[in-house]
C-alpha cells in the first residue's frame, strides 16, 4: 500500500441526532479511543455520550499565567532592587504593590498564549490537510447528515470488526477513508 493510499479510518453515516448519540455511546462502550463525531449542529449530551472529559487547555493557560506573574515580579525586583537600585528617601528597593500592574498584564498575556498554544498542541494543529475533506459524502456533515469516524490508528481497530460494529448500531452507509 503506498503512502497516498494509506487508510485513515471508517466513516459511518447516520440520519438523526438520536441515532448518532446511540452510535457514539456504543463506540465509547466498545473501548475505542481515536474516533470522533461530526454533526451539522451541536447535539446536547454528545460530550457525555462520547466520554469526553474536561479539556486540558485550562492547565496550559494556568501555567502561562503563573509564568507571567512570576516573570513580572522577578523582572521588577531585578531592575529595582538589584540591577539598578536607586535609594530614594529610605523607601524599599522592591514593593510588590508597585510591581503588580506589569505582573498582572504579563499574567493575562502569557495565560492567553498558553491557552492558544496549548489548544494547538492538543489538537495536533496545524494540519494543512485532513483525509475526511476528500470524501464526497462527508460534505453533507454541514447540511443534514451525521457521521461517526473511527481512525485506523486506534488500538482496537480491525476493519472487519469495526465495520460489523457500525453496521450493528444502524449506520446507513459505511466507507473506508484513505489518507
Amino acid at each position: 500500500m503506498s503512502l497516498s493510499n494509506q487508510a485513515y479510518g471508517l466513516i459511518a453515516e447516520f440520519d438523526t441526532p438520536a441515532a448518532t448519540m446511540h452510535a457514539a455511546e456504543q463506540v465509547r462502550d466498545a473501548g475505542f479511543t481515536r474516533w470522533d463525531v461530526f454533526t451539522p449542529f451541536p447535539i446536547h449530551g454528545m460530550d457525555k455520550a462520547m466520554g469526553i472529559k474536561n479539556s486540558k487547555v485550562g492547565w496550559f493557560s494556568f501555567l502561562g499565567g503563573v509564568t507571567g506573574y512570576t516573570t513580572g515580579m522577578l523582572m521588577i525586583w531585578w531592575m529595582n532592587a538589584y540591577d539598578y537600585a536607586i535609594p530614594i528617601g529610605g523607601k524599599p528597593m522592591f514593593s510588590p504593590h508597585g510591581a503588580f500592574p506589569p505582573s498582572y498584564e504579563l499574567t493575562i498575556l502569557l495565560g492567553a498564549f498558553g491557552a492558544i498554544f496549548g489548544m494547538l498542541f492538543l489538537n495536533r494543529l496545524p494540519r494543512l490537510h485532513h483525509p475526511l475533506l476528500k470524501n464526497r459524502r462527508f460534505a453533507l456533515a454541514t447540511h443534514d447528515k451525521f457521521y461517526v469516524v473511527i481512525e485506523c490508528a486506534d488500538p482496537k481497530y480491525s476493519e472487519a470488526e469495526t465495520r460489523k460494529l457500525l453496521e450493528g448500531i444502524g449506520s446507513r452507509h459505511i466507507e473506508l477513508v484513505e489518507e
